[in-house]
């Protein structure tokens, strides 16, 4: 009795959270399809950007290069970081831009947003680009905020995602038969291709569905960390056990007038080289105040989790913190340093990139199907009594 009343509670939430939530999960699952191979696809549409004409045996100084992207760019825009290849055929890609997070939608919410792709052994600007407007950056604020700005987009997305996991976990009350049979373990996890189309539905919203949950349910958790703070904070600081979390590192700014900036930042740059070497790609980050520091990252392989980052001076180039995934404290830490991974299904490397892929294309066909079984259900007449 009780189970057949936790069943029928579950199904009156999968059935209603669903209808509620559908049509924004459409948008979230067909939007993480496009964006799953995102950079392999931008390689190919956009070879100019990615990759320069010649090789050459030696590259300029990333403060010269740096200098060459800041003169694309209009007056008083300044270059915030540059993404580099270990790749040498490779351009490096210049980024700067400004945000406003109050604003009411996308394009509200970037004031600018540059990209400058340049050949690092001539020097030449291969292509500035105007971000805000890339095809990938709108799907990208789509999946994330709905293109309706940072505070309502968010929220919108954060709760349709706790609820397609509560969606997600009720489904999974229901999947489990009443009473299990051949027939019945059959259906479970096999689509009857000879049955009516009513039955094919049912058992591809039903038996994919199975199959696809355990990766959807670790891309809503992933997404939920990024959407509540508040969780965020606890689940890491949960885990941790009370670890106390490492300083912020800060440059030591000198009492004179500072006039080596181009020697420091080559310095970092020569740096970031020397450690590329048997690597994916490195990030360094620009400092933004008088305390800040470069940050740099080396990308190993597709899994960020195993990146390597260290701060340094910006007015000395001293390295301050160096940073290990091998060397992190506490397993809070250790997790939330792994949520892209787990979101994207890099944690498993390129097959488990696959793997939430068909998972998202799932996720993308199980609002129709579900609302098309809502729909058949609703169209059913009761009999009439008979008279006596």
């Amino acid at each position: 009795m009780m189970k057949l009343k936790l069943r029928k509670i579950a199904y009156q939430l999968h059935v209603w959270l669903g209808l509620m939530s559908g049509l924004i999960i459409v948008i979230l699952a067909s939007t993480g399809c496009i964006l799953a191979f995102e950079d392999e696809l931008k390689s190919l549409i956009h070879p100019r950007r990615y990759f320069v004409e010649q090789t050459g045996t030696k590259k300029l100084p990333l403060a010269e290069l740096s200098l060459r992207a800041a003169k694309a760019l209009p007056d008083s825009v300044t270059i915030k970081r540059v993404q580099i290849s270990s790749d040498p055929s490779r351009t490096y890609i210049f980024r700067t831009l400004k945000m406003n997070n109050d604003a009411a939608t996308f394009w509200g919410t970037y004031i600018y947003y540059y990209r400058v792709y340049v050949d690092p052994y001539s020097g030449e600007v291969r292509e500035v680009e105007d971000a805000k407007k890339d095809f990938f950056e709108i799907v990208l604020n789509l999946h994330r905020r709905l293109l309706l700005g940072e505070k309502t987009g968010k929220a919108i997305t954060g709760y349709s995602t706790l609820i397609f996991m509560m969606i997600l976990l009720s489904g999974l009350v229901i999947w489990y038969p009443r009473k299990m049979s051949k027939a019945m373990l059959k259906g479970m996890f096999f689509i009857k291709t000879s049955a009516n189309w009513k039955r094919i539905t049912y058992d591809v919203h039903n038996v994919l569905g199975f199959y696809a949950v355990i990766p959807l349910l670790l891309i809503c958790y992933s997404a939920l960390i990024w959407s509540f703070k508040d969780v965020d904070h606890w689940v890491e600081n949960t885990l941790n056990g009370g670890i106390a979390k490492e300083k912020k590192a800060e440059s030591k700014v000198p009492e004179g007038a500072f006039t080596r900036q181009k020697d420091i930042l080559n310095l970092v740059g020569n740096r970031m080289l020397k450690d590329l070497h048997g690597r994916k790609s490195a990030l360094i980050s620009f400092p933004r105040t008088e305390e800040g520091t470069y940050y740099t990252e080396l990308t190993t392989d597709n899994r960020y989790y195993r990146n390597i980052n260290y701060n340094s001076d910006q007015y000395s180039g001293k390295v301050l913190q160096y940073r290990s995934y091998k060397d992190q404290k506490g397993s809070g830490s250790a997790l939330r340093e792994r949520n892209y991974d787990l979101h994207t299904g890099s944690i498993l490397g390129t097959p488990g990139r696959l793997i939430y892929f068909l998972a998202a294309i799932i996720a993308t066909s199980l609002p129709v199907t579900g609302f098309i079984m809502y729909l058949n259900k609703k169209k059913k007449k009761p009999k009439k009594k008979s008279k006596s």
